[in-house]
């Protein structure tokens, strides 16, 4: 995490704090009230989390993916409980479940023909359950267009 400033750490932790309670993803002016900074400085933060692939920015510099919440609709909608985040993919959506360390319901459709599917994800998974996903992209290969892939 070389380069990285005590700034871009703490703005790291106040969006997963915010993620996790439940909330949007933060904006530039919502972190620069929160951490009571200026919003230039919140920005050439924020590009230093994305150049260390911590978050991924919009052209706008605003963020749009804190790995594995999506801060725009996909088809990888997770509930757990009363609350309900997107996922960047199938394996974020599980991520978001793992992290919350409860289990939730994933509304999603099968990548090949397109038939709508629920994914339960339990609390907790037995080394014998069989859960199987399917990457088309080699995961070496997922930041060469993290938006793409």
């Amino acid at each position: 995490m070389s380069g990285l400033q005590p700034l871009d750490l703490e703005l790291r932790r106040l969006i997963y704090e915010r993620l996790l309670g439940g909330a949007a993803m933060p904006s530039v002016a919502a972190l620069a009230h929160s951490a009571r900074v200026a919003a230039e400085n919140v920005a050439a933060s924020l590009a230093r989390l994305g150049e260390a692939h911590m978050l991924v920015l919009q052209r706008n510099g605003e963020i749009l993916m804190a790995n594995p919440f999506s801060a725009v609709p996909t088809p990888f909608p997770i509930t757990i409980g009363a609350r309900s985040w997107y996922g960047n993919c199938i394996w974020d959506a599980m991520g978001i479940a793992a992290m919350l360390q409860r289990p939730g319901l994933i509304r999603t459709s099968c990548g090949c023909c397109g038939t709508a599917m629920d994914i339960r994800v339990p609390e907790e998974v037995s080394d014998t359950s069989e859960w199987r996903a399917h990457f088309a992209i080699p995961a070496a290969q997922w930041w060469d267009d993290i938006v793409f892939n």
